[in-house]
């Protein structure tokens, strides 16, 4: 009489199973999760940054002139609505971003800030991840008046690792 049994003992399956979960745990302790979470944050900061830049681009075109009219200089948080020099709204009335543009973005408004002249816009925001911090178009540093590009590297924005990282991600 042949033996018929095929499979695995308990003893194996919980063998296996245990190897299994100590890969996942070396594979969760090597992605960082909070560093994730921290990219995904600055992912969609970046995407709102682009879009309020182009918005703000296509206002130009339909209007002749940036929503905060011909002031020489204006910088100013988003988060504020833009302040008294910058309306989101106007950029909203004239169809460039959607009616519920600031509920949707939420929060992300609060880590950008824009800079603009009567012939152009710098729409900029302070990453929060690592990955983000050392890409090199993290390279502008905030003079007041403007952002100037700088060498992304210690000596002009700090260690990436720090909260005191000062460079910005800036499209013009």
């Amino acid at each position: 009489m042949k033996n018929t049994k095929f499979g695995f003992t308990l003893i194996e399956l919980l063998i296996v199973i245990a190897l299994l979960g100590a890969l996942a745990v070396g594979l969760l302790a090597a992605l960082d999760p909070f560093e994730q979470f921290k990219k995904g944050d600055d992912t969609g900061v970046r995407n709102t940054v682009s879009e309020i830049q182009g918005a703000i681009i296509r206002y130009y075109s339909v209007k002749n002139q940036m929503p905060w009219g011909t002031a020489d200089l204006v910088m100013t948080d988003a988060s504020s609505g833009f302040s008294s020099t910058i309306n989101i709204q106007n950029v909203i009335d004239a169809g460039e971003l959607k009616k519920d543009f600031s509920t949707l973005a939420g929060n992300k408004l609060t880590n950008i800030t824009v800079m603009g002249t009567s012939e152009g816009v710098t729409v900029c925001f302070k990453p929060l991840s690592k990955s983000f911090r050392s890409d090199n178009n993290t390279k502008y540093v905030d003079t007041g008046t403007t952002f100037s590009s700088v060498v992304n590297n210690v000596a002009n924005c700090g260690n990436p690792a720090d909260a005191t990282f000062s460079c910005f991600w800036c499209i013009y």
